[in-house]
């Protein structure tokens, strides 16, 4: 799959897991909306991500990697609170980032092998 595709599937998983953990939270934590707002840059700057931009999708690959990082505090909560929703939700977005990430690692490798 091409890397715009992932990180556009990316963006919409963290938007509406984002906005799910915060509407399903009594307290309502501002911290809860990182993802949502991660996903919509991200999803602003897919379209330089498909006309193959280095700039944007360097950014994408930053911030997917800083959400990946961001999500392990709340993934270690949710296992703690024993709250399968909040698993399942943090689980979507850290898998479906690590996919984006994975993703873009191979198509900078077949870019640099076909500049060769």
């Amino acid at each position: 799959m091409k890397a715009n595709i992932v990180s556009l599937i990316n963006s919409i998983i963290l938007i509406s897991m984002g906005l799910w953990g915060y509407f399903e939270s009594d307290s309502r934590p501002i911290t809860a909306l990182i993802p949502v707002i991660v996903g919509v840059i991200l999803l602003l700057i897919n379209s330089g991500v498909k006309k193959e931009n280095k700039i944007a999708s360097h950014v994408a690959v930053l911030l997917t990697l800083l959400i990946i990082i961001g999500l392990v505090k709340p993934f270690l909560g949710a296992l703690d609170r024993e709250n399968i929703a909040g698993i399942i939700r943090v689980s979507a977005m850290i898998l479906t980032s690590l996919w984006a990430i994975i993703t873009f690692v191979q198509s900078f490798i077949s870019a640099r092998k076909s500049k060769t």
